[in-house]
């Protein structure tokens, strides 16, 4: 029996870091929503009890560095699975991009395994694994749109996003998350976004309002380690894009289109200068 998971990638529309906790974590408040770019994993029962990991591109780590493996280990570890598993991954998500594309991979892991073997792992429970491998594991667990606070992993469900155009455009450089957040003062910030704002601009189904309501301040840091993230922003408002963001650490930004008739300019546009820009919807 082959098993296959879908692995969306989120962006965050609001993104706010409240202070440096004691354990070395960050505290934050998110709302984050996934769009239509995603991995795929296939998942195969094996005989022997190993982990076998393949992928179509020779760029990602195939032990135990990658969070789809450290899943699966998890869950056998956990529920004393002695069967073994092969998975291959299609990668679509960039990599090191601020899409949570590995923690998606993680979270499809998670509940293809939990399919495959019947283990009858209940969503909450597979959440808090997912706690375990990293902060927005839970978060793709669920799916849809929530505001995710703690270090990620408390999510309260909220009203997905008016149907929109989303376009996503990754410069040809890599972003640490640990060395983003490392260099953020959080006691520094200026201003924070508001996250009641937009939570009242998605129950309204305000497009307006949401695109008034982005922000993240993590752009303070990105921004400045690397400056044509912030070209990017400009070129993406330039070209028409109603509200442009950095998801995440970044370096990807993204752009929310109302209207299609836009979206050959902006797409054409960005990839005079930007080889990834992916033109997908909001998953609502």
């Amino acid at each position: 029996m082959k098993i296959y998971e879908k692995a969306p990638a989120k962006i965050n529309l609001l993104l706010d870091v409240l202070r440096k906790r004691d354990d070395g974590y960050h505290e934050v408040e998110m709302i984050m929503t996934m769009v239509d770019l995603a991995d795929r994993l296939e998942m195969q029962e094996l005989p022997r009890d190993t982990i076998m990991l393949t992928s179509q591109v020779g760029y990602i780590p195939l032990d135990e560095k990658n969070l789809a493996f450290q899943a699966a280990r998890l869950i056998k570890e956990r529920y004393g699975v002695s069967k073994g598993v092969y998975i291959h991954l299609d990668k679509k998500i960039p990599v090191a991009a601020g899409l949570a594309g590995g923690s998606s991979d993680a979270a499809a892991a998670l509940r293809g395994l939990n399919r495959l073997w019947g283990l009858g792992i209940s969503e909450d429970e597979l959440c808090l694994l997912g706690a375990e491998l990293g902060s927005d594991v839970p978060f793709c667990v669920t799916g849809g749109t929530a505001i995710a606070r703690g270090r990620g992993e408390k999510l309260e469900p909220i009203h997905s996003p008016p149907q929109c155009w989303v376009v996503l455009a990754k410069p040809p450089i890599n972003v640490s998350t640990a060395d983003v957040y490392g260099r953020m003062r959080a006691n520094d910030l200026k201003s924070h976004p508001s996250i009641k704002g937009m939570k009242d601009a998605l129950e309204r189904g305000s497009f307006h309002d949401m695109c008034g309501g982005l922000g993240n301040v993590l752009e303070t840091v990105t921004l400045d380690l690397h400056p044509e993230v912030m070209q990017l922003k400009e070129s993406m408002i330039r070209l028409g894009a109603d509200g442009v963001l950095m998801s995440g650490s970044g370096p990807t930004v993204f752009g929310l289109v109302s209207k299609e008739a836009k979206l050959p300019r902006i797409y054409n546009g960005l990839r005079g200068f930007c080889k990834e820009v992916y033109v997908v919807r909001m998953l609502t």
